[in-house]
């Protein structure tokens, strides 16, 4: 079992690449990462979302709620806290006279009043009995602050907590009723075993109460706070969403769940998004002093009330010295009740930052679509080019997630594709290296004893100069030879010179031409140019290539010819231009290094090749310059003109093959001419294969007739010759039409 699991792994290593494979499975191991989250990529990504704010606070430009603030000067001014639970109902009825529509208490009354005048003539044992009850008949300060509680608009906070060994409980105060819609949202909420209420007198008389605990980060900064969570098996609001319930005079906080976990918290009328968990990501501005009024200022009345009218209140302290500081994206000790100030700033201007439910799905794609380009991109286009689209790619992840920040607060993490992409380009660059040393090394141990050290160097620093043997592929060959070039040749006997000159002249062009169309130039035999197409580079379209490579080998030399009959011309001597014929086969052919091992060329061999070099040599039978095989003609029908010169076995194969003459482009002027051209010679191909003679003598005559502009009159000749052949001596029964060619 292992063994087989063993070679489909390394099957597919070598069908994929060592480097991609390992690469995919990096990246699938880092995909397993995000889903699992650990606290450093979850640190990593809010230290992100923090840069955002940092960048780009909130900016404040309404102020709805307000702050009293118990702060140094209120406390130098009326004493330590706990202030005297009247105290505390003054500065209720002042806030209330002062036109806020509602307040809430950023502070729990857990206990009486320990300046209540019942607990004052219980702790004062020297007083005398009549002392004693005189004092007793004054009113209790709990019941005076539930009276200020009952005529103005206020909510209680609780706190919940972990119930520690032996700590007693609190009774079960009152419960705002909370309704949901699509499932019960329990299971997703944050849990505490307990929670921390007021006195039973104060929570009666209380229009609401709602939770102040905030959970910060891993790393102690808030950046979510719970609009509503579990505490006693009983779901509760936060205190500020129960400030703005009571401040809307509604009865019904509603809680929306879908099955990823909690949607959205809709309470006086606002639907407030949270993540799944029922917090809301606070886009927090910078501490802000006119959000602030000191309790001070507030119970001596020096305070303008036009500051309370209107607005909603939170009573809270920024006193040091209380501890009721938090640290924030923006502040590292922002008071807590200036970051429920901010949670009400969000839901009342609209401008709560949410992180959606598709955020995970979007930041995985992203880095699976990155990583898969780095994986695939890297072994092609190399390290340096595909640094620099990793950087494009980076600033364009790290540009979407900041704009959509910016403009819609919509939290999309940009760290972890950039991060796992780098990883896995970094890890492919180390293997790529890797692989490249041992390249190098088995290059040296295998040419050290017949090349030259120079060679070797060179070799080993670009492997992919050397591919070792032969692979076999489909490829598009070309041969091309010059008409009577031994004749043209015995011309320059006393000017070997010249004849140099004249080679360069047309075998530079001719090279350029095969060149220009992606093509490999294998040999040079005399006059004759041997090419291929589709190796060493891969080339999907080799066999367009070829031809488009072909008839402009044609059109540079009748150039040459001008210019060789202008100087012939000038210099009063003989002129005869060159003619080429050209033959292109398209099949399967061995490339590779070949050769022995003192020395060895680049070189493709096989039927195809023999094929193409056979096809070279019909041109001058035929009469036409540039002649393709069947397959090469199937590759690129459609985008030239193509006209079926004959079905022929040629010497050494022993199945018939299809040969067609390249006469041109689509697109050209004869294009009409050549179109009447390819019917004629269908017609004469059809009576000789179906040996109607009499038939083809009448088409051939017909062709030789009009001509249609095309020069094929040696094709002509041909054909009549054979035709007054099989006249004379009729073709044996089981003749198939097709062509015995005798020569090369």
């Amino acid at each position: 079992m292992f063994k087989w699991l063993r070679r489909g792994f390394e099957r597919c290593a070598k069908g994929f690449g060592w480097a991609r494979l390992l690469g995919s499975v990096l990246l699938l191991g880092l995909l397993a990462l995000r889903i699992w989250d650990p606290v450093p990529l979850e640190l990593l990504r809010l230290k992100t979302f923090d840069l955002y704010q940092t960048i780009k606070p909130r900016v404040v430009t309404k102020r709805p709620v307000v702050i009293v603030d118990i702060d140094e000067a209120s406390l130098a001014s009326v004493g330590q806290w706990p202030w005297p639970r009247t105290v505390v109902a003054e500065l209720v009825h002042r806030i209330t006279d002062g036109g806020g529509i509602a307040m809430a208490f950023d502070i729990v009354f857990a206990e009486p009043d320990r300046t209540s005048p019942q607990l004052i003539a219980k702790a004062l044992p020297e007083l005398s009995e009549q002392a004693r009850a005189e004092i007793r008949r004054a009113r209790d300060h709990d019941e005076v602050l539930a009276d200020a509680l009952l005529r103005s608009r206020v909510v209680l906070a609780q706190s919940a907590y972990v119930l520690r060994r032996g700590q007693a409980r609190t009774g079960t105060p009152p419960k705002t009723p909370i309704a949901t819609l699509g499932g019960d949202p329990s299971p997703f909420l944050l849990k505490y075993p307990e929670h921390l209420a007021n006195i039973k007198v104060l929570e009666d008389a209380a229009h609401g109460r709602g939770m102040v605990t905030v959970l910060p980060d891993w790393d102690g900064v808030v950046r979510r706070v719970p609009v509503v969570l579990r505490a006693k098996d009983k779901i509760l609001p936060s205190l500020t969403a129960e400030l703005l319930r009571v401040a809307k005079e509604q009865n019904t906080i509603v809680i929306k769940t879908g099955q990823a976990g909690v949607r959205s918290v809709v309470v006086g009328g606002r639907e407030i998004p949270t993540d799944a968990n029922g917090q809301l990501w606070v886009y927090f501005s910078d501490h802000d002093p006119r959000r602030f009024i000191s309790a001070k200022d507030v119970l001596d009345g020096s305070v303008s009330f036009d500051k309370l009218a209107g607005k909603l209140v939170l009573i809270g302290t920024s006193a040091a010295g209380l501890f009721d500081l938090k640290a924030t994206p923006n502040d590292p000790a922002m008071p807590g009740v200036e970051v429920h100030t901010q949670v009400l700033e969000n839901v009342l201007t609209q401008t709560i930052l949410t992180r959606p439910p598709y955020a995970l799905g979007a930041e995985v794609t992203a880095a699976t679509i990155v990583g898969l380009l780095i994986i695939l991109l890297v072994p092609i286009l190399g390290a340096s080019r595909v640094f620099f689209l990793g950087v494009l790619l980076a600033l364009i992840l790290a540009g979407a997630s900041y704009y959509l920040f910016a403009s819609h607060g919509l939290l999309i993490d940009a760290t972890f594709p950039l991060v796992s992409s780098f990883a896995v380009f970094l890890t492919l660059l180390f293997l790529n290296y890797l692989r490249g040393e041992m390249e190098r090394r088995e290059i040296r141990n295998a040419f050290a004893h017949y090349l030259s050290p120079d060679l070797i160097e060179q070799l080993a620093d670009d492997p992919d100069k050397l591919a070792l043997g032969g692979e076999t592929k489909e490829m598009t060959i070309l041969f091309s030879d010059v008409r009577n070039f031994t004749a043209i040749s015995e011309t320059f006997k006393q000017n070997p010179q010249g004849l140099t000159s004249l080679m360069n002249r047309f075998l530079t062009p001719l090279s350029n031409a095969i060149l220009e169309r992606r093509g490999t130039i294998d040999k040079y035999m005399g006059d004759a140019i041997m090419a291929f197409w589709n190796a060493p580079i891969d080339d999907t379209d080799h066999a367009v290539h070829a031809c488009e490579a072909g008839l402009d080998m044609l059109d540079r030399l009748e150039r040459v010819n001008k210019e060789l009959e202008n100087e012939a011309k000038q210099n009063a001597r003989d002129y005869a231009p060159l003619r080429a014929g050209i033959g292109s086969g398209t099949g399967d052919a061995v490339v590779g290094n070949m050769g022995s091992e003192v020395r060895f060329d680049y070189s493709a061999m096989g039927d195809t090749v023999n094929l193409a070099s056979r096809l070279e040599g019909q041109t001058k039978n035929y009469g036409v310059p540039l002649i393709i095989n069947a397959k090469t003609a199937e590759q690129v029908n459609g985008r030239f003109a193509l006209i079926e010169l004959d079905a022929v076995r040629v010497k050494g194969r022993a199945e018939p093959e299809v040969i067609y003459a390249l006469v041109g482009r689509h697109g050209t002027s004869d294009e009409g001419k050549i179109e009447t051209l390819q019917a004629g010679i269908g017609k004469l191909l059809v009576c000789y294969r179906d040996r109607d003679w009499d038939g083809a003598v009448e088409v051939l005559s017909l062709c030789k007739k009009h001509g249609y502009g095309v020069d094929f009159n040696r094709y002509f000749d041909l054909f009549g010759s054979r035709i007054e052949q099989f006249r004379r001596n009729p073709p044996p029964a089981d003749w198939d039409g097709v062509f015995e060619l005798e020569t090369k």
